[in-house]
């Protein structure tokens, strides 16, 4: 079983929080952070991966309400929910960077290496 599972993953990026690798059966992007797991197509993994990225931190930090301690982060397709706090935010930044900087990274490798094949 752990073959087929090789054969069909590839880790992209892995933080001390979670972890995201590539589906080729779904063809999908699974996220595991603190042990949530969600799975994205890649148009709904750059939403996602925006979304997380507009949270503004800094007004969070200034602001001494409660209520500000924690935000509520939520994908379209119910993939992810979860009330996480500035840290974990910050954390799932993280991971969801290093994520697409992987993914286009190894884009733009095969670009080159398909201009220089033909």
């Amino acid at each position: 079983m752990a073959l087929v599972s090789d054969l069909t993953t590839k880790v992209l990026f892995e933080t001390e929080k979670g972890y995201s690798y590539q589906c080729d059966l779904t063809n999908s992007i699974i996220i595991n952070f603190i042990d949530t797991v969600s799975s994205y197509k890649i148009q709904d993994f750059l939403i996602f991966q925006r979304k997380v990225n507009s949270v503004d931190i800094l007004n969070m930090l200034y602001d001494l309400s409660d209520q500000s301690d924690a935000q509520l982060i939520e994908t379209t397709k119910r993939n992810f929910s979860r009330n996480l706090t500035i840290c974990e935010i910050v954390q799932l930044r993280d991971l969801l960077n290093g994520t697409k900087f992987t993914l286009t990274l190894h884009s733009m490798l095969c670009n080159i290496v398909n201009v220089e094949l033909i």
